[in-house]
């Protein structure tokens, strides 16, 4: 209920009101059974934008930092994300990643749309870097259809660091559904695994025209940290 409301009667109309979002390709997401969408991540108002514009709900794995967030943006961040049916999950690895990973199957054997940032966090520069294997696994061994999905300019709405969101229009490009039957039974494979990344990040790339860099987002973000330290 609280989704909907959301959705139909308050943000939802707002947001098109001020941000004006634009659509390309909405009709590639399925009217009825389990998918994933694979989305770039440039701000975190993607996980506003892209739920509230699609045709149905969607499900987010968010990092739990969301849910545990102080004072009055915490709370209201925290109380968006669990009103739109965001869960929350551990990035921290090892038995935390395969919770993540069970948590994602469980929303897809139940019939829903999953959203995923393969990326595992937010581009710290606008290029579109190496994506995560969980996705690949995730849809091999549910069999469900990879849909890529482009969030554009919406590091313009809420740059890294910034805490007011600006006034920009954003765009979301949503491209065909991503067939990986080829390759059933192989979700043990790490060869398999990376190559089905891989072609879901070359996707991506295609859609939103972003540059791709050959490394993880978060070794960048560390060796940035590093040197700013120094």
């Amino acid at each position: 209920m609280a989704y909907f409301i959301l959705k139909n009667l308050i943000l939802g109309p707002l947001l098109r009101l001020i941000f004006r979002p634009w659509v390309r390709g909405m009709e590639n997401i399925p009217s009825a059974g389990a998918a994933i969408l694979a989305s770039n991540h440039l701000s975190f108002s993607d996980s506003i934008f892209l739920p509230l514009q699609s045709r149905r709900p969607v499900v987010f794995l968010a990092k739990s930092e969301y849910f545990t967030g102080k004072g009055i943006k915490g709370a209201l961040t925290r109380w968006f994300f669990k009103s739109t049916g965001q869960l929350p999950i551990d990035r921290s690895g090892g038995k935390a990643s395969e919770a993540s990973l069970n948590t994602g199957l469980s929303v897809l054997s139940q019939g829903f749309v999953l959203g995923i940032y393969p990326e595992g966090t937010r581009s710290p520069d606008g290029k579109l870097y190496r994506g995560r294997t969980g996705i690949a696994r995730m849809a091999l061994e549910s069999k469900v259809p990879v849909i890529p999905v482009a969030m554009i300019d919406t590091e313009k709405v809420q740059p890294i660091g910034k805490r007011l969101p600006r006034i920009r229009r954003v765009g979301i490009v949503v491209g065909q559904p991503l067939d990986f039957s080829r390759f059933d039974g192989m979700e043990g494979d790490r060869i398999v695994l990376r190559a089905v990344t891989d072609e879901i990040m070359y996707e991506l790339a295609k859609l939103s025209g972003q540059e791709y860099v050959d490394a993880y987002a978060s070794s960048v973000k560390e060796k940035r940290a590093k040197l700013a330290r120094q």
